[in-house]
């Protein structure tokens, strides 16, 4: 994104600062000056490491020269020293519900504080209800052999890790297919090189049920927005908790519908936006039957337009954060 915040006037400061090892305390003394010199009002820290630096150089200024510091919970950080990091915020944002109950359960320290809960939210322009993929990219689409004609199209993206889930879609499409619903899925998600293994036991695993001809499995792509508007389901299969899910919120924006595991940020999502999705977590049978349901449904249920998770409000509720410590 740099380029592209650069040209918007935002000046982007390079320092390797995401490298988890001792080596990295050495840039302790160049943020500190960085923190004098530009005196700063706020400094947002978003991730463990960075935070340990930043918050090293910010203990070394004077406490009437230090910005004030705002920190995140992104996710269900590992309960430990290095994590107990993000809980040194003046003010502490979580990303959803289930992040805050986890953090007020695991980090002692934040019970006697506010912990501001800012869902995250989709920009509304990039992923408007009802959005329609434009003809030259159906062509080209369809060009790359992904017609799909007469079937009952059902995604799953999100990179290829055990916990997303992919082996319980599986399962759910085997068994759709044995119902006589015409389904294809499509599995979308980039391979990490640690991953291999477990990409080539899913590919074993999509041949011995024989879904070889019911399932594409797609890269990473930056068309996910169009390849969701033209499925008629996009699914989270995800075994554990995510703190937030973006991606089924940007399906939901969309007007996709989406049925789910509820649990997590996907549960808040599901709550407010479309309760018809919501799954009991790692019911692989459930799941598959309100698949059917919806299948045959004469009408299809459709998600509510999205008010509550947008991008704008998300930006607007993270300054509110930011003038209430200034303003003390």
């Amino acid at each position: 994104m740099q380029e592209t915040l650069e040209e918007e006037g935002t000046r982007h400061i390079t320092m390797p600062i995401h490298k988890k090892s001792l080596l990295s305390f050495r840039y302790v003394w160049k943020i500190r000056s960085l923190l004098l010199k530009e005196k700063f009002d706020v400094i947002h820290i978003r991730s463990r490491m960075p935070a340990w630096l930043v918050y090293t150089a910010w203990k070394l200024v004077p406490e009437n020269k230090r910005p004030r510091l705002v920190s995140t919970f992104h996710g269900f950080y590992s309960v430990n020293a290095y994590s107990n990091i993000m809980a040194k915020g003046e003010a502490i944002i979580c990303v959803s519900r289930s992040v805050r109950n986890y953090v007020l359960e695991n980090y002692p320290s934040t019970r006697k504080r506010v912990l501001n809960v800012i869902h995250r939210g989709v920009d509304l322009k990039e992923f408007p209800y009802d959005f329609q993929a434009d003809p030259e990219w159906l062509n080209k689409w369809k060009n790359e052999g992904h017609s799909f004609k007469d079937k009952f199209v059902i995604t799953l993206p999100g990179r290829i890790t055990s916990w997303k889930g992919h082996g319980n879609f599986l399962e759910i499409l085997y068994y759709l297919k044995r119902d006589n619903i015409p389904v294809h899925g499509l599995i979308i998600g980039d391979v990490h090189s640690k991953k291999e293994e477990y990409f080539t036991k899913l590919v074993n695993s999509i041949n011995k049920l024989g879904l070889s001809n019911d399932i594409t499995l797609l890269p990473h792509r930056t068309d996910l927005r169009e390849i969701m508007t033209i499925s008629d389901l996009v699914v989270s299969c995800s075994t554990i908790s995510e703190a937030f899910g973006r991606v089924t919120l940007e399906a939901l924006s969309l007007g996709v519908p989406v049925i789910a595991y509820s649990h997590g940020g996907v549960k808040e999502q599901l709550e407010a936006l479309y309760p018809y999705g919501i799954i009991e977590p790692n019911k692989k049978s459930s799941m598959r039957l309100k698949i059917r349901e919806f299948y045959k449904l004469k009408e299809k249920p459709k998600p509510l337009m999205n008010t509550n998770f947008t991008l704008e409000k998300t930006n607007n509720r993270i300054l509110s954060v930011y003038k209430r410590l200034l303003s003390n």
